[in-house]
């Protein structure tokens, strides 16, 4: 048989993407390069998961093989998963336009389209998945020459793959100390074996693609990893729709930004990747060849600590809205969940992508306030992918469920992926800001004690209890648009020319704490409340976070210390989100209380 149908080359597409699926955690485990950040399995894992979902068919092979390839583009992730994506482009550019696929054309197709992998790469690498995309087609191509059965030569080629695979040990430096093949390759050799095996079968119909039941691989025995320095923490990538792209042009503008660079797609969606530390720069680079549809930024500094040095049995999740400082987040392996602001039709990453000062001088010089998105599910989705690698628990505190929809849809997340292996504990703090930070940081002090996540989840609903904000804002219409404030209460104090003292209630919803006709008086008071808390109670901890304003949450802290007697675990500046309601000059005290002996008594 030469030839294959439509419809069988689509299913086994489909079936070579659980296949890969299936073995996210052995590709997690082995991918030490370019750098040992531990996520190449959750990156295809990603990527395949669109083609499962998105990808659809149609009577003509090309037009099915476009739209695998797009939906590969859309959900691709990291170095392999771009790579992976374009060499499905590049297929579906050569495929012929019939109801079926010929051997003749799938061999010339994967010759072709190991070009569009390489030229997809700034600098490639041999070792690597590129090098075993390019031996698959030179075998498809030697063996050919032998036979015309199309399953036949597909077999023989899977093994000089395979080999091609194991040689990748012996090309790459680092693979060759951890005695690992490169992921990404074994993921490209997974992904052939399903499609070979769906063929194997003689099934025409398409997989159940929402069929997740599948048993994933089992754990192996992490590889010593060679100690790696980092040069550039986050890995970026962005998707570009627009007219007339050309990758050429991104590629060469991006060269000087940092590492990885990889840029996929044609001439009306661009998907591009780079390692930097500006991700910031990359992204507003970007910005400049179209509307960036998608940003993703990883952390590969905390993902590389979490599969070499894990610190803890239990991973801990926040969101970006949470204040502490990224010191402490690095220093305890504290995961952070991004939110999303919008400038406009511009859409930034909160607290990577965009900083407070950006978000001030952009509300400074337009009349329409940016507006914020809960985090993406795929973001959330392949966060948790990731630690379900290294952790079987994840306990995550997010933002006041009254604020934000990102405790919804990360509770919806974790519901639709926690199973009998991964539990996965999402938390309201009916906090948010420095409270929420707080309430983090108290988390870190129970996993340093060694209690068990029910423990923790029992003495943080406690605390959140005893937890206080405390918000001195200098206008309050960003509070009142953002729907942080009722109108009602907004307009009253609006009326007066009132400095509001702005703060949570029980439920976590905004609410008016107090009303001062100064900035000086609303200082004030605030300190005043503290003092008035401390007649019953005892301060346990307190942070003073501010919006552009350090000189003023300074003088706060101190005359604070003078109160409590410590100084404040920390003063931060808050997260743009945060800035969007409170505004420029803003300072938030907060503060957990414990009773003292006499109130007990």
């Amino acid at each position: 048989m030469d030839r294959i149908s439509t419809r069988r080359m689509f299913s086994g597409y489909l079936s070579g993407a659980k296949e890969l699926m299936s073995h996210k955690n052995i590709l997690n485990k082995i991918n030490v390069f370019p750098v040992p950040d531990s996520d190449t399995g959750t990156n295809l894992f990603s990527t395949m998961k669109s083609v499962l979902q998105d990808a659809s068919y149609h009577e003509s092979t090309q037009i099915t093989l476009h739209s695998i390839a797009e939906s590969a583009l859309k959900g691709a992730r990291g170095n392999s998963g771009i790579i992976f994506a374009q060499y499905l482009y590049g297929l579906s550019m050569e495929t012929a336009n019939e109801a079926y696929l010929t051997l003749q054309n799938f061999v010339v197709a994967n010759q072709k389209a190991v070009k569009y992998a390489f030229d997809a790469v700034a600098q490639p690498v041999h070792g690597t998945i590129l090098t075993v995309i390019q031996k698959w087609a030179e075998s498809l191509q030697s063996w050919h020459k032998t036979s015309s059965d199309f399953e036949e030569v597909l077999i023989r080629a899977h093994i000089d793959l395979e080999n091609a695979v194991s040689q990748t040990t012996k090309q790459l430096k680092v693979l060759k100390q951890n005695h690992v093949v490169d992921s990404g390759a074994k993921g490209f050799a997974l992904f052939i074996k399903g499609f070979i095996d769906h063929l194997q079968s003689g099934k025409e119909e398409i997989p159940f693609v929402d069929d997740y039941s599948f048993e994933e691989d089992p754990v192996i025995e992490t590889p010593l990893h060679h100690f790696q320095e980092i040069t550039f923490r986050y890995c970026s990538e962005a998707i570009i729709e627009g007219a007339n792209l050309c990758l050429q042009t991104v590629r060469k503008d991006c060269a000087n930004l940092g590492d990885s660079l990889i840029v996929a797609g044609g001439t009306h969606k661009i998907h591009a990747h780079i390692h930097t530390n500006e991700p910031q720069v990359f992204f507003k680079q970007m910005s400049h060849y179209g509307k960036i549809s998608y940003q993703k930024i990883d952390d590969m500094k905390m993902q590389m600590n979490v599969a070499t040095h894990q610190k803890y049995p239990i991973a801990l999740v926040t969101d970006t809205i949470a204040d502490i400082p990224q010191s402490f987040i690095d220093d305890h392996q504290i995961h952070v969940i991004p939110l999303h602001v919008f400038l406009g039709e511009e859409n930034y990453i909160d607290r990577f992508s965009i900083r407070t000062n950006q978000i001030l001088d952009y509300m400074d010089q337009n009349s329409v306030l940016p507006t914020s998105a809960q985090p993406d599910y795929k973001d959330i989705e392949n966060t948790f992918r990731f630690l379900s690698t290294y952790y079987s628990s994840i306990l995550v505190l997010t933002v006041s469920s009254k604020l934000s929809g990102t405790h919804s849809i990360i509770s919806t997340v974790a519901k639709d992926i926690s199973s009998n292996t991964l539990q996965i504990h999402v938390m309201d703090s009916k906090l948010n800001a420095a409270a929420q930070g707080l309430m983090v940081m108290k988390c870190v002090d129970y996993l340093q004690k060694g209690l068990s996540i029910d423990q923790i989840k029992e003495k943080i609903q406690n605390h959140i209890q005893r937890t206080k904000i405390l918000v001195h804002v200098k206008s309050i219409d960003n509070m009142i648009k953002s729907g942080r404030l009722s109108h009602r209460m907004g307009s009253i104090a609006k009326a007066f020319h009132l400095r509001p003292i702005v703060t949570l209630d029980a439920d976590g919803k905004g609410t008016l704490d107090g009303i001062a006709f100064k900035d000086k008086q609303s200082q004030k008071k605030i300190l005043r409340h503290v003092q008035k808390t401390m007649k019953n109670f005892t301060i346990e901890d307190y942070a003073v976070v501010h919006a552009n304003n350090l000189v003023e949450a300074q003088n706060m802290a101190l005359e604070l210390e003078k109160l409590v007697g410590k100084p404040p675990l920390f003063i931060e500046e808050i997260s743009p989100i945060t800035a969007i309601s409170a505004g420029d000059g803003a300072v938030a005290v907060s503060y957990t209380w414990n009773e003292t002996k006499e109130s007990t008594q």
